[in-house]
């Protein structure tokens, strides 16, 4: 049987770690990096991650309160 990168719990712990860290040096070169804003809002200190991590939340949110009832099947629908 043929294993893959992360079929090992070692190489999924490494994995997580190293996202966890780019995500910690991308807030940090937030305060280094020079932004070019069109909005007073975009001038607040983590306006990007909030502002993604609330967009998720509601597409999240948006796709399984309301597209979810429309797509779904009954649970025999395969089964007739």
């Amino acid at each position: 049987m043929k294993r893959y990168f992360f079929d090992s719990p070692k190489n999924v712990k490494i994995f997580f770690m190293v996202f966890y860290l780019f995500l910690v040096f991308s807030l940090v070169a937030e305060f280094f990096i020079h932004k070019h804003i069109y909005f007073s809002w975009e001038d607040y200190p983590f306006f990007y991650a909030s502002f993604g991590f609330v967009a998720f939340v509601f597409l999240i949110m948006v796709s399984k309160h309301i597209l979810r009832p429309i797509v779904k099947r009954r649970e025999d629908y395969y089964s007739d």
